[in-house]
């Protein structure tokens, strides 16, 4: 491969992840939006955002079997085409029908495009992690753009905020062709993958790390605003503290990527901890803003650090016709877990404080600390 043909596919990987993201940010704002004029309540709302969960968790969990017998750039530009059809049915229609094949489509999209462009990196870049950082870093920045984007669109309508997020879908699948065609993984490493590859050292602590980054996403969403309203924070103050968060995030993924060797496995104890105490302590300092934004920074320092660094440990830690394995394994527990928290934590709120409740989560989401120590 000459180097001109490596430097396209590294410009078609990050330029995809930004474009991808940029789509992602603005169906995430424009399509409850769009439910909202439509007359949609709260509970219609949660349902909708969680069939996005699901069929994201539901992609995930078969993405290693379809890796054996697809390129990995199938599964990109693919996602893009879902995002497409996804923003642009939200753009035609607000009917039941069309919002819950959006939503639908929008997990399926964000299954395969994560997986797909990680394992695509991983495979073409020998050190995992920066790959991987760069990834996460032009997504991010696309997840920040597309909320601005859709927000200064949906001002003359959520319609047109849609159709915009349309043609960024349909452009990630122009650029998924500039990707190096890669084989699919070996089928016959399937069969002695499945128990090996969770006997592998490093493979547990990558997956429940991913764990707590998805639950700290799922929170910052959800029950972190509650408890900053809770606190008299005003809605200004709670947008900027999130978006506080969301850089930090960026700036974990960013800093992250230049860590190597044994500095990985430091780096994906420390972001498991910082993760956790960080959203842990959100409820309890809530009324004090410049300690809030330092928890919340931290926060989402670590888990900048464990979406890159946990896949990477997770791809360092077995044979290369597993990688696709190990990426789809780690994504899953991220995208479980971003489902799942907010409903712990709803639990949790019906029998004591939401401070309290997010100090027991962030408890739990310290937790895989301990696999670490072995592995």
């Amino acid at each position: 491969m000459t180097p001109n043909r490596r430097r396209l596919d590294v410009l078609a990987s990050g330029g995809g992840a930004a474009i991808f993201s940029c789509s992602l940010g603005i169906a995430g704002l424009a399509l409850p939006l769009l439910a909202i004029e439509a007359g949609y309540g709260a509970t219609a709302l949660g349902v909708l955002t969680a069939l996005s969960a699901v069929s994201q968790v539901a992609v995930r969990l078969v993405m290693s079997a379809m890796l054996r017998k697809l390129p990995d750039r199938v599964f990109v530009a693919v996602s893009g085409a879902c995002l497409a059809v996804s923003c642009g049915l939200g753009a035609l229609s607000s009917g039941v029908a069309a919002l819950v094949a959006a939503q639908l489509l929008q997990g399926v999209a964000r299954g395969f495009f994560w997986t797909g462009t990680q394992t695509h990196a991983v495979r073409m870049s020998a050190p995992a992690v920066k790959a991987l950082a760069q990834l996460n870093v032009l997504g991010g920045v696309g997840l920040l753009v597309g909320p601005v984007l859709a927000g200064a669109l949906t001002e003359s309508s959520a319609q047109l905020a849609l159709a915009v997020g349309a043609v960024f879908g349909g452009l990630t699948v122009l650029i998924a062709l500039l990707l190096v065609p890669l084989p699919p993984f070996a089928p016959g490493a399937e069969g002695r993958s499945r128990g090996a590859l969770w006997r592998q050292p490093g493979m547990a602590s990558a997956c429940w790390a991913g764990a707590t980054a998805g639950a700290w996403r799922g929170l910052l969403g959800s029950y972190v605003p509650l408890a900053l309203e809770l606190a008299d924070q005003s809605a200004t103050t709670i947008g900027v503290l999130v978006s506080v968060a969301t850089g930090a995030s960026l700036a974990g993924s960013g800093l992250v990527g230049r860590v190597r060797g044994r500095g990985i496995r430091w780096s994906l104890a420390l972001g498991i901890l910082s993760t956790g105490i960080g959203t842990g302590v959100v409820g309890l300092l809530a009324t004090d803003l410049p300690a809030v934004a330092a928890a919340l920074a931290v926060s989402g320092l670590g888990a900048g650090v464990l979406q890159t660094v946990g896949p990477a440990v997770a791809t360092d830690a077995v044979l290369p016709e597993q990688r696709g394995e190990a990426v789809a394994a780690t994504g899953t527990f991220r995208a479980a877990a971003l489902f799942l928290a907010p409903f712990a934590v709803s639990g949790l709120v019906a029998v004591a404080p939401v401070a309290l409740a997010l100090a027991l989560a962030g408890a739990l989401m310290s937790a895989p600390i301990i696999l670490t120590r072995t592995g």
